[in-house]
């Protein structure tokens, strides 16, 4: 039977058993929402931005496990992708996005909204392509969800010229994918395996560190059982947080710039690191030289590009981290580690991670109240502060998630990515923790949960600052706030160490900004009014409610390693 481009285009998304797509209609995408128009077993979300779309996509495949689905138009639709693809593909996220083109007869001729959207993006995704015949469409759909989905996960942007999607061909859609030149692997080497774990066992001071990888797996259980089974420490970066509890009495905490002391220096004193799942980018290791220097490294990684890439391993295994850890509880036995896990422990309770000498309402007792009241959950937090924050503070179990852009680091990403997580899992309380910077980049996503009617609570930090870049300006560049401030208003002289001063009013003015929207809102300036606001949140379940925290303007994020430091050199007060 002969079929349209789009009608075979809407009969793949079914098979490869897509339920929500994230769409912004355009002309050359015009034809694909015409033929989504007459069917129910997908439902078409339209944010109001297409970066707000590809992060809601981001947002929904994250705390689903399934691939996130974009429909753009050509041009400007396609470019406003480009972040969240870049996004996506630094933290390892599995999404298709597919973009309308102009007709091939006008290709090259700087057509109206016309731009080389594989070119563009194809540094920043794992495959991007073009289909040039209406004979090759279904394969290629095909093949892009293989390629997201499978080995490390990413990114996939397939275009489609107008001429393609309505041009008529087979309704047959392929079973099966065969990729000559994609083979992503699908064993482990067992030699390495059993050389990894004779080391381990021979390891005085071992230590496991987990990267986003073991999330991404779905590892957690299998990684808890290794390290019960082991009786190894266990540290995590940012994205590896929750891969076990963050209550597991050998959990010691994050590693890395604003990681805690006892993980920091735990890799300082370790003699066998055993990573999985991770990149060792600079954001953990700080100065190469210095980073676990005495230590034999193990390394586990679905992409062989990743080992040894920053930091020379002695025993690389690729695989992925599920797999590996499978066969590692195979092998594993109890290791001798309590002397060890004393003075890490130690460490732990004699650093721990506070904001005591900050009176009043903070982060962190804001943050402890989320623990305390929401036990199956998913928070996403934006970029910055209100990030380090949140994973330094937020308890992790098997019923709590995290998401945040780890790689990219894309301020604006926290608002739409909870839409996204929150149509994923309606049973699921989302909560996004973001700054009053973070929320200005999206904000025009509360039309959209509004129309969807999401009861995603929004708890915004305050402080007035695009705030990480601030505290560094204070830390390091003599307090020269530059462009920083966001009350700032053209008749400040730029004075804003003038501490007499008072500051013009914030702008803009997020509680009425949330009823302009038909959502909630409620401001927060004190600490006995915390619970009451998450209350006056949970009391809505249809829409938004943002919660605004009026937070210390000048409060840091601490601890800190400076930049070219060792781990071990934490700044723990200012």
């Amino acid at each position: 039977m002969q079929v349209k481009g789009t009608e075979i285009f809407v009969k793949a998304l079914k098979e490869e058993g897509v339920d929500i797509l994230f769409g912004y209609p355009g002309g050359q995408a015009i034809d694909l929402f015409d033929a989504l128009f007459d069917q129910d077993e997908i439902e078409v979300i339209m944010p109001r931005h297409e970066q707000a779309l590809v992060h809601a996509a981001d947002g929904y495949a994250r705390s689903t496990g399934k691939v996130g689905v974009c429909l753009v138009t050509s041009g400007p639709g396609a470019t406003n992708l480009v972040t969240g693809i870049a996004t996506a593909n630094y933290d390892s996220v599995p999404l298709v996005c597919f973009t309308g083109q102009v007709p091939q007869s006008l290709l090259g001729n700087d057509a109206f909204q016309e731009v080389d959207i594989v070119g563009i993006t194809r540094s920043i995704c794992k495959y991007a392509v073009t289909v040039r015949d209406r004979k090759e469409l279904p394969r290629i759909i095909k093949e892009a969800f293989y390629i997201a989905r499978t080995g490390r996960p990413g990114p996939v942007v397939v275009d489609l010229p107008k001429d393609v999607q309505q041009a008529m061909g087979s309704d047959e859609y392929p079973s099966e994918v065969n990729i000559r030149s994609y083979k992503p692997n699908e064993g482990v080497h067992m030699g390495q395996i059993k050389r990894a774990v004779t080391i381990l066992n021979k390891a005085k001071k071992p230590l496991f560190l987990i990267g986003g990888g073991v999330n991404i797996s779905h590892a957690n259980k299998e990684m808890t059982k290794l390290v019960d089974i082991t009786g190894v420490p266990i540290i995590t970066t940012i994205m590896g947080k929750g891969a076990v509890s963050t209550n597991h009495p050998l959990y010691m905490g994050n590693i890395g710039i604003h990681g805690s002391y006892a993980a920091n220096h735990a890799v300082s004193e370790c003699d066998v690191l055993f990573s999985i799942g991770t990149r060792f980018n600079d954001r953990i290791t700080g100065k190469i030289s210095e980073f676990a220097k005495n230590a034999t490294i193990i390394h586990i990684d679905i992409d062989s590009a990743s080992i040894s890439k920053n930091i020379a391993v002695d025993i690389p295994i690729v695989a992925d981290a599920k797999l590996a850890i499978e066969k590692l509880i195979e092998l594993a036995v109890p290791v001798k580690t309590d002397e060890w896990i004393d003075e890490v422990s130690g460490w732990k309770k004699k650093y721990p991670i506070n904001m005591d000498k900050n009176s009043g309402m903070t982060p962190e007792k804001i943050i402890r109240t989320i623990n305390d009241m929401y036990k199956n959950l998913i928070v996403v937090t934006d970029v910055g502060q209100n990030q380090l924050w949140t994973t330094q503070y937020i308890e992790l179990d098997e019923n709590k998630q995290l998401l945040t852009s780890g790689g990219l680091g894309t301020m604006g990403y926290g608002f739409p990515a909870a839409i996204g997580a929150k149509l994923g899992n309606p049973d699921k309380d989302v909560i996004c923790i973001t700054g009053d910077g973070g929320m200005q980049m999206n904000i025009q996503e509360m039309a959209t949960a509004v129309a969807m009617e999401l009861p995603v609570i929004i708890c915004i930090f305050n402080n007035g600052y695009l705030g990480n870049v601030r505290q560094w300006q204070e830390m390091f560049y003599n307090k020269r706030y530059s462009s920083t401030c966001l009350r700032y208003r053209k008749s400040c002289n730029r004075d804003c160490g003038n501490c007499d001063k008072e500051c013009p009013k914030y702008t803009p003015d997020f509680i009425k900004l949330a009823e302009s929207y038909d959502a909630y809102g409620i401001r927060v300036t004190k600490e006995e009014e915390i619970v009451n606001a998450f209350l006056y949140a949970n009391s809505h379940k249809d829409g938004p409610t943002i919660i605004e925290f009026i937070i210390e303007r000048e409060v840091n994020v601490l601890p800190m390693v400076p930049g070219g430091k060792p781990l071990n050199e934490m700044i723990m007060d200012c």
